[in-house]
């Protein structure tokens, strides 16, 4: 299929493609799954570990596990970029504009971490 209008033809192949295999697997589930289900007592109950659920089932998560979360991905982001860079410095001609770039990246998330320090927010109670 070539031309503009060939790449539409294709796309509507392959988008035809998905909704048939789609549809294939709900059909084939419904064909092969059992026609009047087992219903035991206590199927719908939660369960974790081996125990029976005690009390509700609402709990209140801390947000300062979102804090901790939230300051990982900032530094694991910070190493993703330190590792292209340490490659492209090593190239003639990335002097003096590529070590001023990497402080100001650097610096930035030093200040971060600086005001996470002062906040507190890294003490774990």
């Amino acid at each position: 299929m070539d031309g503009y209008l060939g790449s539409y033809a294709t796309l509507g192949l392959v988008i035809g493609a998905g909704v048939l295999v789609f549809v294939g697997a709900f059909g084939a589930n419904r064909l092969l799954r059992p026609a009047n289900p087992a219903e035991p007592p206590g199927k719908y109950i939660s369960y974790e570990s081996g125990i029976d659920p005690v009390g509700g089932d609402w709990a209140q998560a801390q947000i300062r596990y979102y804090v901790y979360a939230y300051l990982y991905v900032l530094f694991a982001v910070e190493a993703v970029f330190l590792f292209p860079w340490a490659v492209v410095f090593d190239r003639p001609g990335f002097g003096a504009a590529t070590v001023t770039e990497m402080a100001i990246f650097v610096a930035v998330l030093a200040l971060g971490i600086l005001y996470a320090w002062r906040k507190k927010i890294l003490t774990w109670t």
